[in-house]
This record gives structure tokens, C-alpha cells and sequence, in this order.
């Protein structure tokens, strides 16, 4: 998706955009997955969380400390290994 901006005619382009009810899962298994497969091959890779705050970026990267909610890092992790 591509924003622009109509009073600076800047643009913004997304690779995703997620619901709020999207979950940790979907979110990997959309994005994350292909990125960390990518490093184990030797390529550089990048996940960047962006919002504002309180939106859930911690959360997301994170997960809430419990094995039964994991963040993008537990799951990275866990799909090398």
C-alpha cells in the first residue's frame, strides 16, 4: 500500500497492513517468516516495528512474557532453531 501525502507530495509505501486483531502469528507468517529464512542463507534482514505509542510494537516484537502469546523475536528464534 502507498499513502501520498496531497500537501507535501510525499509518499509512503507499506509492505503490510494489519488489523488490530491480527494476531503474533499472523503477523510472522506473513512478513517475518521469509526474512529470517533469507538470514540463514546469508542475506541481511530487517524487522522493523513502527507506531505510535501504546499501539503494541513491544508486544508484537515481544510477546507478553507467557510461552502462550510469543513475539516476532520468540518465534525468529524458534523457526532457526
Amino acid at each position: 500500500r502507498t499513502i501520498i501525502n496531497l500537501r507535501s507530495n510525499e509518499s509512503y509505501a507499506f509492505d503490510h497492513v494489519f488489523e488490530e486483531s491480527a494476531s503474533n502469528d499472523e503477523v510472522f507468517d506473513e512478513l517475518v517468516k521469509d526474512i529470517v529464512h533469507s538470514a540463514v542463507l546469508g542475506f541481511n534482514g530487517t524487522v522493523f516495528a513502527y507506531g505510535q505509542t501504546a499501539s503494541g510494537k513491544t508486544h508484537t516484537m515481544m510477546g507478553n512474557g507467557d510461552k502462550c502469546v510469543k513475539g516476532i523475536v520468540q518465534r525468529a528464534v524458534q523457526e532457526i532453531f
